[in-house]
């Protein structure tokens, strides 16, 4: 994709495709005007609503309906902006896209619009990406959030990062050029106590755009066990239906089921997996298979585990999870990606749990629930609320996705790097490249050094006419 602007007419429907009582065709580019002229034998009044027969080349009536012209720059794109509202039948629509087409316009691509904004600086990258997780937002918070991030919300941290660590280079470049001077300004303490400050700043940045990060993309999350442990009824305690069919016959869940729920406004990917176990049935080893692989990729594992049976001491977890013939597990638990879920809890005697649980720290956090009996289960919801940092009551916030992540990482090594320049070997040149690698690292989130595969990638999965 390129990053100049070409001077194409782009078009695309803006509303679902389907029947609906109105259905809106987005134009925007140089040839809005004269399609305007064509379309509507008259260029509306600027940012007003009218209303309006729209007809085609041949002056046949192709619909009635409100016509709203937003000429450049003050539009979203920055460009001449041309909307029509008719009735939403398909055929109208797809009458009238045909001859917007037909008067010189193209089909935008994926996300067009917003790029197009985006190249004529009417938002930055940040907000542009909003727009799409605004539209993605599965919870009310994470729109909440969204529409800070839409707002400027994010933009406005990272500016405020970047004019700090600007003010610094120019102090430490000044440093450099006046050395002759006999003034020492890095051994006065200053410029260490500045970078620090704003290193400081940043791991702020760092534990919102976490939280974000949570928002946009959740948390994936596997049910793992033997068969026949309630795997599947935990999986649909946690989703409040009947997702998954529960049996008494060990091995009824051969493939791996998805759920998405929310906790809190906090997305939750669930799988529900096959039951561990050696088996000789090819379709069981397929399903075992594909639950290895999801366990390999998930954020956490549930390693369920039915307690009337079976109850494992906290000190021999590695121990049975080998001899189970969990081994894959064994990473997960060394990384602390497990959690022991003792299930059906409601067979047992009142305070039968081994108190060497209770006593003494174990290799994974343990929860005693009953899926039959929705026992356990705000604790356990609680509990995956934590494993991810996650705060419901968090005031501000906006909405980071993974590449946000790591650029905000990627500065902060910079920065940590030339404090560690700066204090042992007072190296200003080392110090101020430092600092530019940072800046542009943050300047990557907002779009200031970007590449056009990044763009690319980023606006070809927003929807077609945003």
């Amino acid at each position: 994709m390129s990053s100049l602007i070409d001077s194409d007419t782009i078009c695309a429907l803006a509303t679902p495709p389907g029947r609906g009582g109105v259905g809106i065709i987005r134009i925007s580019g140089p040839l809005c005007r004269t399609m305007a002229e064509k379309i509507l034998r008259r260029l509306p009044r600027p940012r007003y609503a009218v209303y309006s027969d729209f007809n085609d080349l041949s002056g046949a009536v192709v619909d009635s309906g409100i016509a709203l012209f937003f000429p450049g720059p003050d539009s979203f794109t920055g460009e001449d902006v041309l909307e029509l509202q008719a009735h939403g039948g398909y055929f109208v629509l797809e009458r009238l896209l045909n001859l917007v087409l037909e008067l010189g316009g193209r089909l935008a691509r994926p996300g067009e619009f917003s790029e197009r904004a985006f190249l004529n600086n009417k938002m930055d990258l940040t907000q542009a990406e909003a727009i799409a997780d605004l539209i993605d937002s599965c919870s009310a918070q994470a729109a909440r959030s969204a529409l800070r991030t839409l707002q400027g919300e994010f933009s406005n941290l990272i500016h405020n990062l970047v004019e700090e660590i600007t003010a610094l280079r120019v102090y430490i470049e000044a440093s450099i050029d006046f050395s002759e001077e006999d003034i020492d300004f890095l051994s006065a303490g200053k410029t260490s106590q500045r970078l620090s400050t704003i290193i400081a700043q940043l791991d702020g940045v760092i534990a919102q755009a976490k939280q974000g990060a949570i928002l946009k993309e959740g948390m994936s999350v596997v049910i793992a066990g033997k068969p026949n442990v309630g795997k599947s009824s935990l999986l649909n305690a946690l989703a409040g239906r009947e997702s998954a069919i529960v049996t008494d016959i060990a091995g009824t869940t051969r493939d791996i089921l998805h759920e998405q729920i929310g906790i809190d406004g906090m997305p939750l990917h669930i799988t529900d997996t096959a039951g561990l176990r050696n088996s000789t049935d090819p379709v069981e080893q397929e399903g075992i298979r594909r639950a290895l692989k999801a366990i390999s990729e998930a954020d956490r594992i549930l390693l369920i585990i039915d307690a009337a049976s079976e109850q494992p001491a906290p000190d021999q977890l590695a121990e049975y999870l080998h001899s189970t013939g969990f081994a894959q597990l064994e990473e997960p638990l060394k990384k602390g990606r497990l959690s022991l879920i003792f299930n059906k809890i409601d067979l047992l005697a009142p305070n039968s749990l081994p108190t060497s649980w209770q006593d003494k720290p174990a290799d994974a956090p343990l929860l005693a629930v009953s899926a039959k009996h929705q026992y356990g289960l705000q604790a356990l919801r609680e509990h995956l609320k934590q494993c991810m940092g996650y705060q419901a009551d968090a005031e501000g916030g906006f909405i980071a996705r993974s590449r946000h992540l790591e650029a905000l990482r990627k500065a902060r090594l910079e920065l940590a790097r030339g404090l560690e320049q700066l204090d042992r070997h007072q190296a200003g040149e080392l110090v101020a490249e430092d600092l530019r690698h940072a800046h542009q690292y943050l300047g990557e989130i907002t779009g200031e050094f970007s590449t056009d595969e990044l763009l690319g990638r980023i606006f070809s999965s927003f929807c077609v006419g945003k």
